[in-house]
């Protein structure tokens, strides 16, 4: 029995330690101090032929996307700064990273304090809620579909990671266009929520570049980052 009781003491410790390291990825902002209801327009409505005209293309890109397609979109509904590791090389990686990895946590954690709330606001169906036609291939959700907050945090990622290695801000940026797309190839997006998604993402990316306390962990983050690198 006691040795049964060390071991579930020492399951509550990495239970706890790991919700611990979790709750340390606080948000650099929240949407009182970015509030997409004021600088977004609402979403078309639900019987309107925007939104038509888009399930249409969400229909179109269900019978043409190919199993390749489909497995990229599903390895990026993962939302963190390593799906960019096929533009970053080998030595990007997590384990090599910690400050890195810990300062991108916050940004990940920023996007949905700012995007959540304007969901919420809007309300907008995701393509399956709307037409039974639609089969999404990655985990359905049932939050608000506009903007997509994936298209917001890819972008964000994107132009973040591309101001610290701008050697490669090319490849970086098209890696985050394409994250942001494989929500529509998911089947979980209309294309227009991916393009406020990345407006989204564009200005949240520019307010925290400009915040004293974000450059300050950016600075961090990003020497560690190069120094990895070998830049």
């Amino acid at each position: 029995m006691k040795r049964y009781a060390s071991l579930a003491a020492g399951l509550l410790l990495l239970v706890v330690g790991s919700a611990a390291r979790a709750e340390d990825a606080k948000p650099f902002i929240t949407n009182k101090d970015v509030d997409l209801t004021m600088i977004l327009p609402p979403p078309p409505a639900n019987d309107s032929a925007e939104t038509k005209a888009e399930l249409g293309e969400v229909l179109t890109m269900q019978v043409t996307r190919t199993p390749e397609m489909e497995a990229r979109a599903i390895a990026d509904a993962e939302e963190n700064v390593w799906r960019f590791a096929d533009v970053m090389g080998p030595n990007f990686n997590k384990d090599k990273l910690p400050k890195f990895s810990a300062f991108f946590d916050r940004v990940v954690e920023t996007e949905g304090a700012v995007v959540d709330p304007a969901k919420d606001v809007w309300k907008r169906p995701r393509p399956h809620q709307l037409s039974d036609l639609v089969k999404p291939v990655v985990k359905l959700s049932s939050s608000g579909s506009w903007p997509s907050g994936h298209a917001t945090v890819g972008t964000m990622m994107g132009i973040i990671l591309s101001d610290m290695v701008p050697e490669r801000r090319a490849e970086i940026m098209a890696r985050a266009a394409e994250f942001a797309h494989n929500r529509i190839v998911g089947g979980i997006h209309y294309p227009s929520d991916v393009e406020m998604g990345k407006i989204s993402g564009s200005v949240i990316a520019a307010v925290l570049l400009n915040r004293d306390d974000f450059k300050a962990e950016y600075d961090v983050a990003r020497a560690e980052l190069r120094s990895d690198l070998g830049m």
